[in-house]
């Protein structure tokens, strides 16, 4: 274990397993369709993939880089976009995989953006929800995992571009934060 985490929260079992099941629950919503499968960049690109690895559904890969945060830990709720879709979603299905709704800010304003573009769906997926922290009036269709409200590191996740690469999801010591 990473000696900045406080404690493993999911380890990679769990995570894997879970990943599994919710990738069979897409196959069955987009049966016979082709969605543009959206990965949020940075922090949903070790979700993404295990995801759509495990999905049997054909399927148009994108990327955006979005955000509500700066380099801290709170929302600043205005989004900014980075890096915008290449493919156009006129009438797509479009799956948008995120790695964790906190305030949902950044996923309502994205979706209302995106449903602008005239799909013919938007859904999100989420690796990790604390809906205990939200701001936004908006739901993943799917989540994974339900967290409490801890700052959350690992698989993906990151504090401050570090811990992005650990195999499991832990919560980082305050210490490391509250400097």
């Amino acid at each position: 274990m990473n000696s900045d985490c406080e404690r493993i929260l999911l380890d990679e079992k769990m995570i894997q397993a879970r990943v599994k099941e919710v990738a069979a629950q897409l196959d069955k919503l987009y049966e016979g369709r082709k969605p543009v499968v959206v990965c949020i960049l940075k922090g949903s690109v070790v979700f993404f993939v295990d995801l759509i690895r495990n999905m049997k559904t054909p399927c148009e890969l994108d990327f955006m880089a979005v955000s509500s945060y700066g380099a801290g830990t709170a929302s600043t709720g205005e989004l900014k976009v980075k890096k915008d879709l290449a493919a156009d979603i006129t009438g797509r299905d479009v799956l948008i995989v995120e790695d964790i709704i906190d305030s949902g800010n950044t996923l309502y304003h994205l979706k209302k953006m995106l449903n602008a573009r005239a799909p013919a769906s938007v859904n999100i997926v989420t690796l990790l929800d604390k809906p205990s922290r939200r701001q936004a009036p908006m739901e993943p269709e799917y989540t994974c995992f339900e967290i409490e409200d801890e700052f959350v590191i690992g698989y993906g996740l990151d504090y401050a571009e570090d811990y992005r690469n650990l195999p499991y999801v832990g919560i980082l010591k305050r210490s490391v934060y509250e400097k």
